[in-house]
């Protein structure tokens, strides 16, 4: 069951926490809902999953307001790589959005988050993984993109995010975790009085590595097929 599949998940990150004394409590699980029905993701939430997130906008738009009626706390994110003519449409809907990798984005979102008068919190997603079919910044970058979006007006950077490459060699998913930790650092102290940069969230790991994630910093899990299988 869905229910069963969370409270494995949960107790996994405890197991991972204790032995780097962490706290279970600083890790947010995001259930990632693509492949997921209304049903399974109610049964994910009331097993204690607070946060879900969707690829596709589509997707997000069937799903989440729905979901939103029954559980008005729920925190919905988008994750996907998102379009500028489908801002309008996220923000209908999601309350973050994990995937900004452009200021043409950063600014389109700036434009329709000043039509709706709200502050919207994003995640810069940096390309640490350095394939050519994933989306995201160049880490060489990534702090001059953190600062040119800091000056967009209605947008709040809140934290990173990348994906690892799909390998078995936990090496190289370690050092593309470590990198954005080591990024997530400088930009901690870089903007550290920055009104629109709040560094809350390293969000990174997934079904099959999230593991690493954690030991390598992340707070911030986002996991699929692990729950929705």
């Amino acid at each position: 069951m869905t229910s069963d599949r969370v409270k494995q998940i949960q107790g996994r990150i405890s197991s991972i926490c204790k032995k780097l004394r962490r706290s279970p409590k600083d890790i947010t699980v995001i259930g990632v809902t693509k492949f997921a029905s209304i049903e399974k993701i109610k049964e994910a939430i009331e097993a204690g999953i607070t946060h879900i997130a969707e690829n596709k906008v589509q997707e997000a738009q069937k799903k989440f307001p729905e979901l939103k009626a029954v559980y008005p706390g729920l925190i919905c994110h988008m994750i996907g790589h998102l379009q500028t003519n489908k801002v309008k449409d996220v923000l209908e809907v999601c309350d973050i959005i994990q995937s900004v990798d452009s200021l043409k984005l950063a600014k389109e979102i700036e434009k329709q988050a000043q039509k709706l008068q709200r502050e919207i919190d994003t995640l810069v997603q940096v390309k640490t993984s350095g394939e050519e079919q994933k989306f995201g910044a160049d880490p060489k970058e990534a702090l001059k993109f953190i600062g040119q979006v800091s000056n967009l007006r209605g947008i709040r950077v809140v934290g990173l995010m990348t994906m690892a490459p799909f390998t078995e060699d936990k090496d190289v998913v370690r050092g593309c975790f470590r990198q954005l930790r080591e990024i997530y650092e400088k930009a901690e102290v870089q903007f550290e009085d920055s009104p629109n940069v709040v560094m809350k969230y390293l969000s990174m790991g997934m079904t099959d590595d999230y593991d690493i994630a954690i030991e390598e910093g992340s707070n911030m899990v986002r996991i699929g097929r692990a729950i929705f299988q």
